[in-house]
């Protein structure tokens, strides 16, 4: 049985480290110059030049801030280009601090009723735990996104624009947080004291009316009808009056969400298999969550086929990996951590998520790609972290970055192979709160 480290031990790493002199050297340029820097390999840029044999017409890039609502920018971002393309909008953006509301709303109103249907189990019951950790917060899924925009539709950003909150959100969730877990103690009492249906619908209502007013301080109070004025990049004046959002998103935005479905790339779990993630379905009757679990070949040759039509792909990341934030490059050649130090640092990519090294963390947009002899050699992304990062907003991903990285992709279903299609059919398997892609 191995114990306590001796003496002996670290007498024996250091004859170790001062026996190569190159290790004093590269420690000086750790030090000095933190890892990163250390570490960069200058020559690898070479390989990515941001020029894209297949390229979308872009806007300016979106700016999420100090929020989590990558998810959110990126499903509104494959719906502004098309919009800004055929309505003659340059740089048009969706609110997305009207859909945020809701979506903060929406969440509130499932950890209540989760917090009802499961007051008989423990608070230490991994469950319980699970739903009191984050009862609330500013991250997503895309199909959460969907059904946002399926029951409340969309707004132009001129008409609920962003606040102190919406872009700075850490303020407001700590606040909700603290709410939510104070109603949640009394929503358990209250079931576990055989409370009829009645009341314990009154109790719910109630703390949703007050979740109401602490988001309308927040972020606004969304509107129920707008105008939609605004003049084209033809200076043609355009005007119509009384929208609702529903209305604006069925009458201006051509795009049914029911046609597209995530393909998953996670080896730590069984391929060809359909998985769910109902803990995250927060609206009830809205679009689900379910991932087509398959090969990663299949997600590049969908992301191609949609690209190639002229439409962007949203997809699903682990963005801190092998980034360099500052000139927007994604590419596991780029910083050499691994020479750097002279060790091994490589895992599969099913260990990472099962060691929890990974994490579907982030959410971008695919609006370009370079192909070489018909196979991908680097990507084009727009992110969402405004203009002064990477080229003006975008970033240059490697095919490598992809294959490691990239977990999800949003692809509508004409461009699956019967291998994927026949996986929609299969059984879905439901995930736990805690599993590696949730």
């Amino acid at each position: 049985m191995m114990k306590d480290l001796t003496l002996e031990d670290i007498k024996i790493f250091r004859s170790g480290f001062t026996a190569k002199q190159v290790y004093a050297v590269a420690a000086r340029a750790v030090q000095k110059n933190g890892v990163n820097a250390a570490s960069e390999n200058y020559a690898a840029k070479r390989d990515l030049n941001r020029t894209f044999s297949v390229e979308l017409s872009t806007d300016k890039v979106t700016n999420q801030k100090k929020s989590g609502r990558c998810w959110l920018f990126s499903t509104l971002n494959t719906l502004r280009h098309q919009f800004a393309v055929q309505y003659k909008i340059k740089n048009f953006q969706f609110s997305q601090n009207y859909n945020s509301f809701y979506d903060r709303l929406e969440k509130a109103n499932h950890f209540y009723e989760r917090v009802i249907e499961t007051a008989g189990l423990p608070f230490d019951n991994r469950s319980v735990k699970e739903l009191f950790a984050a009862p609330d917060d500013d991250g997503g899924q895309w199909a959460n996104a969907a059904a946002l925009i399926k029951k409340y539709g969309v707004v132009p950003q001129s008409i609920m624009p962003e606040t102190y909150n919406s872009e700075k959100t850490d303020e407001i969730s700590d606040a909700l947080i603290l709410k939510l877990r104070k109603d949640g103690v009394r929503l358990r009492t209250l079931t576990n004291q055989n409370k009829s249906k009645e009341e314990l619908a009154a109790a719910k209502n109630k703390y949703l009316k007050e979740i109401y007013r602490m988001l309308v301080f927040a972020f606004g109070e969304p509107p129920l009808a707008f105008d939609f004025e605004y003049r084209d990049d033809e200076h043609k004046y355009h005007l119509e009056r009384n929208l609702t959002p529903q209305h604006f998103f069925e009458k201006y935005v051509s795009w049914n969400f029911d046609d597209y479905v995530c393909l998953t790339n996670a080896p730590d779990h069984e391929m060809e298999s359909l998985y769910g993630l109902p803990s995250q379905d927060y609206i009830f009757d809205g679009k689900k969550i379910v991932f087509v679990n398959t090969e990663l070949k299949a997600l590049k040759d969908a992301a191609i086929m949609q690209l190639k039509d002229g439409q962007s792909v949203w997809f699903g990341n682990d963005v801190a990996k092998d980034l360099e934030r500052n000139q927007g490059i994604l590419d596991p050649a780029f910083h050499e951590r691994a020479e750097l130090f002279d060790i091994d640092l490589r895992l599969t990519k099913a260990d990472r998520l099962r060691t929890g090294e990974a994490s579907v963390l982030h959410a971008m947009t695919l609006v370009g790609v370079d192909l070489i002899d018909g196979k991908p050699t680097k990507w084009k992304v727009e992110n969402s972290w405004g203009e002064k990062i990477g080229d003006k907003g975008y970033f240059v991903m490697s095919d490598e970055w992809f294959n490691e990285y990239v977990y999800e992709v949003i692809i509508n279903k004409k461009y699956l192979q019967s291998k994927q299609k026949q996986v929609l059919q299969k059984e879905m398997i439901a995930l736990k709160p805690w599993d590696s892609l949730a």
